[in-house]
Order: C-alpha cells, then structure tokens, then sequence
C-alpha cells in the first residue's frame, strides 16, 4: 500500500502561483519593448540619461509630466511599475491609468553643458512640454502637484510615443466602469491622505482634477449608454 495515496474525496493540493499576473508581465514587456527602440542614430530610446516625459490615458488625455537625469527606461518604469516614486506614493499617479507614454530624449541637447545649465534646461524643456499637454487637454489640466514655474520655452527634439497595453487586455482595462472605479478609488486615497497631512496647495489642486477627470468619463458614460435625458428630467 502507497503511504501517500490521495484519499478519495479530498481536494488536490494547488500548486502555488509564481511570478506576476499575466496582464501585469505583458504591460512591462510591452514597456521593455518600447524602451528598446532605436532612433535614426541607432540608440535605444530607454538609453537617453536627459529626457522629459509624458502620460495618457485611454483616451489619449494628458495626466502626467515630468523630467529626469537618469535612464529614460529606469525613471519612467519606476512610475508604472509602483515602485515608490512620490507621484505613486501620494496616489497623484495611479499607473493603472497610464496606456501611452512619450519621451524626448535631450542627451544631444545638454551635451557639454555644466550641471547647472543641464538642470536649466531640462527645467525649460519640462515646461515647454507641461504647456504643450495643457493645450491638448480637454480639461486643460494634469495631475502635476508641483507648481510649474514659467520659464522660456525651447525647440522641442523628436518625441516617441508608443502604447504600452497590449491587444489582448485593451479593451477591457479601457472599459469605462473599470477607469470609473479606479478613479474613484485613488480620489478617495488621495482625500484620505490630505485629511490626514499638512499638504501643499498643489495636491488639493490636483484632487481637483482627478475629481474633474472622474465627472467627465462618468458623464460621457451616462451619455453613451443613451440615459442622460432621462437624468435630466429628474433634476
């Protein structure tokens, strides 16, 4: 006799899950990817140490944009692999909304430029950017907590913007009721941390846009599901 036969009736052990859900190891791949191309010169995009960036979401709305001295692949992974970055943190960036990124890498631009003048001019390339989305947003608003200050504007270089959803999961992280919820969610977090702290003027501005973002998609919901008279008529 087996000493370690399975009784009859009694559940299979499960063997344990390892590694990352499947929608989550397809999104970084897809960042990996995007990472990896090469520009006319033959440099891999993600390779760029001087860049500012961009994100949007599903619809193709500006939420987010900032600037870095590092790998262009390591800071903007950060962000969307919630790794601590303070945008994630504060839960002013939920990556769950990021689906498109654009970069402009400023490597050539910077060359040969002081440390100072390197920070000045990404600080000038940030804003020209920062005041490029605003034009783009239906709302005119990003969720940048950091007040931008004015600086003059420079000649932008050319810009990669790739999707970083893969088909497969599109659709249904695009869905609206799933953005809704999810909205809804990080503007609950983000009210709990400011009752909670002494906060700039800047975080409860950007409560404000996430709330404002969050009517937006619930209205053209409401719009598209053909029931915006009828809730009309009851106001």
């Amino acid at each position: 006799m087996q000493k370690n036969r399975q009784k009859s009736g009694t559940p299979q052990k499960q063997s344990k899950v390892i590694g990352l859900p499947e929608d989550v190891a397809a999104i970084r791949a897809e960042i990996r990817k995007y990472f990896t191309t090469k520009d006319g010169s033959g440099r891999r995009v993600g390779s760029y140490k001087h860049g500012v960036y961009a994100f949007y979401d599903y619809d193709g709305e500006p939420i987010y944009v900032g600037q870095t001295e590092e790998k262009l692949s390591g800071r903007v992974s950060r962000h969307l692999t919630n790794q601590r970055t303070d945008a994630v943190a504060m839960n002013v960036l939920d990556p769950f909304e990021v689906a498109y990124i654009e970069v402009w890498p400023l490597d050539d631009i910077v060359q040969g430029l002081e440390k100072k003048e390197k920070k000045a001019l990404l600080d000038r390339a940030e804003y020209t950017v920062f005041q490029k989305v605003l034009k783009e947003s239906a709302l005119s608003a990003v969720l940048n907590e950091k007040e931008m200050a004015p600086r003059s504007k420079i000649t932008l270089p050319i810009s990669y913007k790739h999707r970083i959803i893969p088909d497969s999961i599109y659709s249904q992280r695009k869905h609206p009721d799933v953005r809704i919820a999810r909205r809804a969610t990080t503007i609950a977090n983000l009210a709990r941390v400011i009752s909670e702290r002494d906060v700039s003027a800047g975080l409860r501005r950007t409560l404000l846009t996430q709330a404002r973002r969050l009517e937006r998609l619930a209205a053209q919901r409401v719009k598209e599901l053909r029931i915006t008279a009828d809730f009309k008529k009851k106001l």
